[in-house]
């Protein structure tokens, strides 16, 4: 055992033991938030606007402050981005943190000094629950991928801007730099294809043990790994490999596939990290749902996705299993910021949630709202009785096909298609049923046909992605959408 690893141990339960007090008391612990907050927005532009500083609690705070998404935002940040200071937070950001937005373009979110701690140490969070509820510290010692991107960062406007991952890349702490890849020079080549070959060359004969990114590009990095080394699995590649680090995705779907290229069942640890915050991470293997990060910075709002009130909820109202919209008031300026997730809580003490979908990646061409959650739970539960191996997938509404009823279409890249495509087909219809009454009724009622897959071919999902200009390690392909926006690239 390294001197790290022993290092980590002791250290790991001491912040793991402390962030759990604050968490099996979110109330007093979110008060204390909401406090510092109103504390440094007062005095702000928004917060003259908004009289901040005559709120006192969570109600004086909904009624102060209405729900905005990014477009409602943008006026403040255009003002910051060219350089007035005190607009939503004193001073001036550290960063603009730029993102794809998928209703939106491209978004600038600020990231001040008070905010960096949150992106940074709720990571660091999350190695160490693992590390303390395990006992596995191993990693510590070897080396660490983290794929990501780019570090370099515009100057464009008065305050740099960049990608989140890229941003964070410039504070990696000073006893990780030894271990983590790939080099700076590696992590700045900004075309992803040319980049992942690079990586490869650089770290296929590294003692690698932590990997992390997004399942989809990890996923590629591997197959490219193994062509180059001509191994059966990562595993053999990299036999210390003990964790795998991911957000952003469900991982269900990808799951299949990365076990067989690993070559064997690597735990693993899953984050909820966004350009707005960093929400929730998993704190403990085995159990449902992601601790969240209530004492760092944010304070959230959990706005009920059914029903006419939109009335925020803290998190001393919120309930078991009902989908809630997530709203921020964050210490980077962002104040009942609308981020476009929904979460359910499958546990109030500690507060813990499982990502659901997004408020605007749905599929309800007649009424069905099938979210997210839905479509990953049957295509996992039709893979579990139907072996095959998933790439990629999205989901369109066929409203107006040449012949027949309207479907759901299924646009599914196969890493290894099923024997039977039209059982298999069957099969997420049945499960999709079970988990949606409105899309059964129309199924039963003869309004849907039963749904229909499109398979794709290898790579279809990365050259469509590359042209739409998201071919880096941060962009997701979206699971749904209530039209055919998304599949007709494809």
């Amino acid at each position: 055992m390294s001197i790290k690893s022993a290092i980590a141990k002791p250290y790991a339960r001491y912040v793991t033991e402390a962030v759990m007090r604050r968490a099996m008391d979110p109330v007093a612990t979110q008060a204390a938030v909401l406090k510092e907050l109103i504390r440094f927005g007062g005095d702000t532009s928004f917060g003259r606007e908004h009289r901040l500083h005559a709120v006192e609690d969570h109600a004086g705070l909904v009624q102060a402050v209405p729900l905005r998404e990014y477009e409602g935002f943008k006026p403040y940040i255009d003002r910051i981005k060219f350089g007035e200071e005190d607009v939503l937070w004193p001073g001036k950001p550290l960063y603009l943190c730029k993102t794809s937005g998928t209703t939106s373009g491209a978004k600038y979110i600020p990231i001040t000094k008070e905010s960096l701690p949150n992106h940074i140490g709720s990571a660091r969070r999350a190695l160490l629950a693992y590390i303390h509820h395990s006992g596995k510290a191993d990693f510590v010692g070897g080396k660490m991928i983290f794929l990501q991107g780019s570090p370099v960062l515009d100057h464009n406007f008065p305050i740099p801007s960049g990608r989140l991952s890229g941003i964070v890349a410039n504070h990696v702490p000073r006893y990780l730099l030894k271990n983590r890849m790939p080099s700076f020079a590696t992590n700045s080549i900004a075309d992803w294809e040319t980049k992942v070959e690079a990586i490869v060359t650089e770290t296929m004969s590294a003692d690698m043990r932590l990997i992390s990114g997004i399942p989809a590009w990890v996923q590629m990095y591997f197959e490219r790994l193994l062509s180059r080394t001509g191994k059966a699995d990562v595993k053999s590649v990299f036999p210390n490999f003990s964790l795998f680090v991911y957000g952003g995705v469900n991982y269900a779907p990808y799951r299949s596939r990365m076990e067989k290229l690993i070559g064997a069942q690597v735990p693993s640890v899953e984050l909820f990290p966004a350009s707005e915050g960093f929400i929730a991470y998993q704190d403990r293997s085995g159990e449902e749902g992601l601790l969240l990060v209530l004492d760092n910075g944010i304070y959230f709002g959990f706005v009920p996705m059914h029903g006419n009130d939109r009335r925020p909820r803290s998190i001393a109202e919120v309930e078991l299993n009902t989908q809630y919209a997530l709203v921020l008031f964050t210490n980077a300026g962002l104040w009942g910021y609308e981020i476009g997730d929904t979460v359910k809580f499958v546990s109030l003490a500690p507060p813990r949630i499982v990502v659901t979908g997004r408020t605007k990646h749905f599929t309800s061409a007649f009424g069905e709202h099938v979210i997210a959650e839905e479509v990953e739970g049957a295509l996992k539960e039709a893979m579990a009785m139907m072996p095959c191996e998933v790439a990629e997938f999205t989901v369109a509404p066929e409203l107006a096909p040449e012949a027949g009823l309207p479907y759901h279409e299924w646009h599914i890249e196969f890493a290894a298609p099923p024997a039977d495509l039209e059982g298999f087909a069957r099969r997420i219809d049945e499960a999709l049923q079970q988990r949606n009454v409105y899309y059964r009724d129309l199924i039963t009622g003869k309004v849907l046909r039963p749904l229909v897959i499109r398979p794709l071919p290898r790579g279809a999902f990365a050259n469509w992605m590359k042209a739409r200009g998201m071919n880096d390690a941060q962009s997701k392909v979206p699971r749904l959408a209530n039209d055919r926006r998304y599949v007709e690239g494809l």
